[in-house]
C-alpha cells in the first residue's frame, strides 16, 4: 500500500482524491459541491455535508485501493473557531460575504501596514483578519466560547486527529495575521486579542498527529495513519515546481482563482492596490503573487456553452477581434473598479469566437498580474485553465515567455501529497505541453492593442 489520500476543499467543489506515491498519479477522485448556506447566523460552508462525504470516501477508497497517509489542502481566507467542547463555536463564514465591510472603518483601524504583512486590504472576508473582527462583533460572547483558531485545512486536520495547528500558508494568504519577512505572527493577533487563542504555525509537512479511533473505526483505515499539517491549494500547486524548477519561474493557479506566483523575479515593489500581496510557500518563504478571479469570470462569461475552437479560430480573433475589456469581477484583481465592455460586436454565446475571446482576455489579465510580480523565465500552469489552448498561446504571447501547460486537471492533489514524501526522492514532474510565444499570429499585436486600450 503506498497511496496518500488529499482532502481538498475548494471554493467551488471539495474533493478526494487518492494519489500514488511513486507516480504522482491521481488513482481516484471523488468530488461534491462547495455549497454555501444562507444561514443562520451568516452564510457559511457545509461542514456537516463535507464530513460525511469524506467519511464515505475514505472508507471506500481505503477499501477498493488502500490509503496509508492523508494530506490536506483547501482555499485560503477561512479559518474554524472551536469551542470548548470540541465543536465548532461558530459556523465558518463563507469569506465571500460582505458583512465584514459594514465594519471596514474600525478594522482599518486595527490592521498592519502592508509593509509589515504583505497583505493588501481586500474586500468582504478575504482578509480573515477583517473576518475575526467583524465575526466576534456580531456576536460579544463568541471570543469568550472560542478555545482555538485554526486556519481551514487545520480545521479538517483537527476533526481528523484532534491536534490543533495553522499552517504557514495559509497565515500567508492576505490573512494580515502573518509577518511573512519575519516568519511570525503579525501585530493584529494582539491588537484582536487572540494571541491565546490562534493555534501555533506550522510547516505544511509537518505530521499533525493520527487518526482519531472513531474516524479509523468509521472509515477501516488504520489508527497509526498519519494526517499532515495541510497546506493552502494554491501553494499546493506551486511546490512541486520549487522542488524541480530552477528560478526564475512563474507558476500560475487556476480555478476559481487565478493566482500568479513567481519565484526569482527581479525585486520590485508590490502594488496592493492592484490585489498584488506576498504569499508564503510550503516551505515558510515569502512569494511575490498577485491574483484576479478567472475562474468566476470564465463561468460568468461562457457557463455551459463554451464552444470548441481551432488554431484557425484562434489567429482570426487575434487578427480581427473582438476583445474583452476588465473587469468581469471588478472588486478585485488588477484593474478594480473598472467596468468590463466589448471592443467590438460582443460575439454571440456558443460560438467559437466568443470561447477565444474570452480565452485571450484571462490570458491577458493574467500576464498583467505576472508584471506586477516581476516575472522572469518560463511560465507554469496548472489547474483547468491548462486545457485552454487559447489562453495558454495568448499568455506566452503577451509575456514574451515560454507557456508550460501542465498535464492533468489540477495541481493540488498532487502538490498536497508531496507533502508526505522525502524531497530528496521526489518522482518526476509529469510532461508538459508547450506554448511559444509566436505560435498563434497575430497574438502578440492583440495583446499590445489591449494593454493600450486598457491602460489609456
Amino acid at each position: 500500500m503506498s497511496n496518500i489520500a488529499v482532502i481538498d476543499i475548494g471554493k467551488t467543489n471539495a474533493k478526494l482524491a487518492l494519489v500514488d506515491r511513486v507516480t504522482l498519479h491521481e488513482i481516484a477522485v471523488l468530488t461534491r459541491p462547495n455549497t454555501v448556506i444562507d444561514g443562520p447566523p451568516w452564510p457559511h460552508f457545509d461542514v456537516d455535508g463535507h464530513r460525511e462525504f469524506l467519511l464515505d470516501g475514505l472508507a471506500s477508497l481505503h477499501a477498493s485501493h488502500g490509503i496509508d497517509v492523508i494530506s490536506l489542502t483547501t482555499h485560503g481566507a477561512s479559518a474554524a473557531l472551536i469551542g470548548y467542547d470540541g465543536n465548532l463555536a461558530a459556523p465558518i463564514l463563507d469569506y465571500e460575504h460582505d458583512g465584514p465591510d459594514t465594519l471596514a472603518g474600525s478594522y482599518n483601524a486595527l490592521r498592519p501596514p502592508f509593509d509589515e504583512t504583505g497583505s493588501p486590504r481586500l474586500p468582504g472576508g478575504l482578509n480573515l483578519g477583517a473576518q475575526l473582527h467583524w465575526q466576534f462583533a456580531q456576536n460579544p460572547a463568541l471570543l469568550e466560547q472560542t478555545k482555538s483558531i485554526v486556519t481551514y485545512p487545520q480545521y479538517w486536520g483537527f476533526w481528523l486527529t484532534g491536534h490543533l495547528a495553522c499552517d504557514m500558508s495559509s497565515l500567508g494568504c492576505h490573512t494580515d495575521l502573518w509577518n511573512p519577512f519575519k516568519a511570525e505572527f503579525s501585530s493584529l493577533v494582539q491588537s484582536l486579542g487572540i494571541e491565546d487563542k490562534i493555534a501555533p504555525a506550522r510547516k505544511s509537512a509537518d505530521v499533525l498527529g493520527t487518526l482519531h479511533p472513531e474516524i479509523a473505526t468509521r472509515t477501516g483505515l488504520a489508527p497509526g495513519t498519519s494526517v499532515l499539517c495541510g497546506i493552502h491549494d494554491s501553494n499546493a500547486s506551486l511546490l512541486p515546481h520549487i522542488l524541480s524548477q530552477s528560478p526564475p519561474f512563474s507558476v500560475v493557479s487556476t480555478g476559481t482563482w487565478v493566482i500568479a506566483m513567481t519565484i526569482g523575479g527581479s525585486r520590485r515593489v508590490l502594488d496592493s492596490a492592484r490585489d498584488a500581496l506576498m504569499n508564503v510557500n510550503a516551505l515558510g518563504q515569502p512569494v511575490p503573487s498577485a491574483r484576479f478571479m478567472g475562474g468566476r469570470e470564465y463561468e460568468i462569461l461562457l457557463g455551459e456553452t463554451a464552444s470548441s475552437f481551432d488554431r484557425r479560430d484562434m489567429a482570426e480573433v487575434a487578427k480581427k477581434g473582438p476583445m474583452l475589456m476588465p473587469s468581469i469581477v471588478s472588486d478585485c484583481g488588477p484593474f478594480q473598479g473598472q467596468s468590463h465592455g466589448w471592443v467590438h460586436q460582443e460575439p454571440v454565446h456558443g460560438s467559437a469566437e466568443r470561447a477565444v475571446a474570452v480565452g485571450y482576455y484571462l490570458a491577458l489579465m493574467t500576464a498583467e498580474c505576472l508584471s506586477l510580480t516581476s516575472h522572469q523565465g518560463p511560465i507554469i500552469v496548472e489547474g483547468p485553465f491548462s486545457t485552454n489552448a487559447s489562453y495558454c498561446a495568448m499568455l506566452a504571447a503577451a509575456t514574451n515567455s515560454p507557456v508550460q501547460a501542465a498535464k492533468g486537471l489540477t495541481g493540488t492533489s498532487q502538490g498536497a501529497a508531496l507533502l508526505a514524501l522525502d524531497p530528496k526522492a521526489l518522482p518526476s514532474v509529469p510532461p508538459f505541453d508547450s506554448f511559444r510565444p509566436d505560435q498563434i499570429t497575430g497574438a502578440a499585436d492583440y495583446a499590445s492593442r489591449w494593454h493600450k486600450a486598457v491602460t489609456s
